[in-house]
């Protein structure tokens, strides 16, 4: 129990400092995610359901994400080309802007990980990587 609520309470800390950080940007950490997805894929743009499940989140939670994101103008919704039944989110100008400057401020702040060492991040995610793996989380090329 001592090592599951330690977990817990280490994802509370993380995602209230990331939230700080992301504040300026307009963006929850959950928007970053999905706007780093949009920026790092090859068109710009990804149906609703693929991003939920490469963020690993039920499509409510994609909607709502994709939602604000559009109300900020970071991206917009387009049709499919070839499947009338799908939406893509895609990726605006503003919104690569955005991810950039974001991404640029939370590697300065180190993704909030202060005061753990590279060393300490690299053992905590081998660890964490075990129990990821045992739960089919790795389609994620190049992770280790």
């Amino acid at each position: 129990m001592v090592a599951v609520t330690s977990v817990m309470r280490a994802h509370q800390i993380l995602m209230a400092r990331l939230n700080a950080l992301l504040e300026p940007f307009g963006l929850t950490f959950p928007r970053y995610e999905a706007l780093m997805l949009l920026h790092f894929s090859g068109r710009g743009s990804l149906p609703l359901g693929k991003i939920g499940e490469r963020l690993q989140v039920h499509r409510t939670s994609v909607t709502n994400t994709i939602d604000g994101l559009e109300r900020q103008k970071l991206v917009r919704r387009v049709p499919h080309a070839t499947d009338r039944r799908a939406v893509l989110a895609a990726i605006t100008p503003a919104g690569r802007r955005v991810a950039e400057r974001a991404s640029e401020a939370l590697n300065e702040a180190r993704f909030a990980t202060e005061p753990l060492s590279d060393g300490e991040l690299e053992g905590l995610s081998a660890i964490l990587r075990s129990m990821r793996e045992g739960a089919g989380d790795f389609a994620c090329a190049g992770e280790k």
